[in-house]
């Protein structure tokens, strides 16, 4: 079968807030690189633009209108068999899909056409009053960076609800990446038929094991929506935990924790992957629903590493359907729940290595992924554009 042609077109955020979309793009143009076909990432970087005079009106107009920087010229010159979007915000513009007339890919890496944060999260808790029709709730409570100013363009782009996205009604496939965003899309309106279940994935693991430690780890940002305030202000005395990563709660939960909890600010992800291994289980506290299977849980997988997460988010769906930890409510009491969980979680870890194997490696996602973009070029017109 032949190599494929496949064009990415991804716009990059910040590296002073780095994301996972960024290394989620990085790592799929790379695994499909090793596995043979020949990939080009059409990119615009934040980091550059934004040095640029008049950088934040224009990406503003660019956001409301959809009319804004375009791809085009850089993909019909490689003339790509598939173009699988990432992300356009900020820094393209959406109107341009309607004149690319291939096969098209666009991946959810979160919740941004249903809402302005593009976390469904408000004050401490799930938010969905705008896909639930309120269209200018985000707009009022100023959802993005705290500002109504900022939100304006956001919520003018989003006010017809996520059927009238230009990406999302020109897109032959919808690559989703939790069951979670699945449910959530499709309850927004966004055709069932074009939606696509493909995971993450997690690339170059060594399969790495170590004896159980007696700390268990948390690794993310610090902030609001993570749920890591609430885990430490709960957290047993007698328990160890080592908390990884940076954000704007770092002093608040610094504050909050008993002395048994270490901090140990961002590490890189190799870092993280190496370390993994010696703990005892992976703490994820999200409050917010995430928009896909969290790398961190895949990761942890990886290490065989089972995981305590807590209801909220996409991590508990796949505790439960692969029986790789334990799921806990926030009312539970969390010196029981740790001390069961730490009977349990030895024994789980062979099989949460099995599970990564099956379900999140990268030859995995490739299979997955190519089999779909192969399909699209076999029948690019086999579902009608709604």
């Amino acid at each position: 079968m032949r190599p494929l042609r496949i064009a990415l077109v991804h716009s990059f955020y910040r590296s002073s807030a780095p994301g996972g979309e960024n290394e989620a793009t990085v790592d799929q143009a790379e695994a499909l690189r090793r596995a043979g076909h020949e990939v080009r990432t059409v990119a615009a970087h934040t980091d550059e633009l934004q040095r640029r005079p008049l950088y934040a009106m224009r990406r503003a107009v660019s956001v409301a209108g959809g009319r804004g920087p375009s791809p085009l010229s850089e993909l019909r010159a490689f003339a790509p068999d598939v173009v699988h979007v990432h992300n356009l915000f900020p820094n393209f513009g959406r109107a341009w899909v309607t004149d690319w007339h291939g096969p098209l890919v666009a991946t959810l890496h979160n919740f941004r056409p249903l809402c302005a944060a593009a976390t469904l999260y408000r004050d401490g808790a799930v938010c969905t009053r705008c896909p639930d029709g309120d269209r200018w709730a985000g707009l009022r409570a100023g959802c993005y960076r705290g500002s109504r100013l900022a939100t304006l363009p956001l919520a003018w782009a989003g006010r017809r609800g996520p059927t009238a996205d230009p990406l999302l009604r020109r897109a032959d496939r919808v690559v989703v990446l939790s069951e979670l965003s699945r449910a959530t899309y499709a309850a927004a309106g966004v055709d069932e038929r074009r939606l696509a279940l493909v995971p993450g994935f997690v690339p170059g693991v060594s399969g790495a094991t170590a004896e159980p430690g007696e700390r268990w780890v948390y690794v993310g940002r610090l902030s609001a929506e993570k749920g890591i305030l609430e885990l430490l202000r709960r957290w047993p005395s007698g328990e160890l935990l080592d908390v990884i990563g940076n954000g704007p709660l770092a002093d608040a939960c610094r504050a909050a924790a008993p002395r048994s909890v270490r901090f140990h600010g961002a590490f890189e992800r190799t870092e993280v992957r190496r370390r993994l291994p010696g703990y005892r289980g992976l703490v994820f506290p999200s409050r917010c629903y995430e928009g896909a299977v969290p790398l961190v849980y895949i990761e942890a997988l990886a290490a065989g590493l089972p995981v305590l997460a807590f209801e909220g988010s996409a991590a508990p769906g796949a505790v439960r359907d692969e029986g790789t930890g334990t799921v806990t409510a926030w009312d539970d009491p969390l010196e029981q729940v740790l001390r069961e969980a730490a009977g349990r979680f030895p024994g789980l870890r062979d099989h949460c290595r099995r599970v990564y194997e099956e379900a999140y490696s990268e030859q995995v996602w490739t299979t997955r992924m190519v089999r779909l973009y192969r399909e699209l070029c076999d029948a690019p017109k086999a579902l009608e554009r709604a």
